[in-house]
C-alpha cells in the first residue's frame, strides 16, 4: 500500500495532512492518532529533505505544499541547519495511551533534537 487513506476522502485526507506536518515543523511537537502520526512523519522527512537541498525548486515544492510563509521559511534556514548533517529521521513517534473518548491509540510525534 503507498499511503493510509485514514477514512477520509482525497481532498480531506491532503488538507489535514498538509495542516498537521505545517504544525508540526512549527511548533516541533504534536499529539495526534498512531496511524495520522506515521502519515505525518512520511511527509515531514519529505519536507526537511527539501529544506536541505535549499535550491529555488525545492523551495517552491515547499511552498506549494505547507501552508504558512514563516514556517517554510524557518524550514529552509533553521530546520535545515539543524539536520545538515543527519541523514534521515527527522522525526521521532512516542506512543501515550488511548484517547478519552473512542480508545484510539495517541502518539506524540516530535522533531529530533
Amino acid at each position: 500500500m503507498a499511503y493510509r487513506k485514514l477514512g477520509l476522502l482525497a481532498h480531506q485526507r491532503k488538507a489535514l495532512l498538509r495542516n498537521a506536518v505545517t504544525s508540526l515543523l512549527e511548533s516541533e511537537k504534536i499529539t495526534t492518532t498512531e496511524t495520522r502520526a506515521k502519515e505525518i512523519k512520511r511527509i515531514a522527512d519529505r519536507m526537511i529533505t527539501l529544506g536541505k537541498t535549499g535550491d529555488l525548486h525545492a523551495r517552491r515544492q515547499a511552498h506549494a505544499y505547507l501552508t504558512k510563509a514563516p514556517v517554510v521559511k524557518k524550514l529552509f534556514t533553521e530546520l535545515a541547519d539543524r539536520y545538515k548533517d543527519r541523514q534521515g529521521g527527522y522525526t521521532r513517534i512516542i506512543k501515550v495511551g488511548y484517547r478519552q473518548g473512542d480508545g484510539a491509540p495517541l502518539a506524540i510525534i516530535e522533531l529530533v533534537k
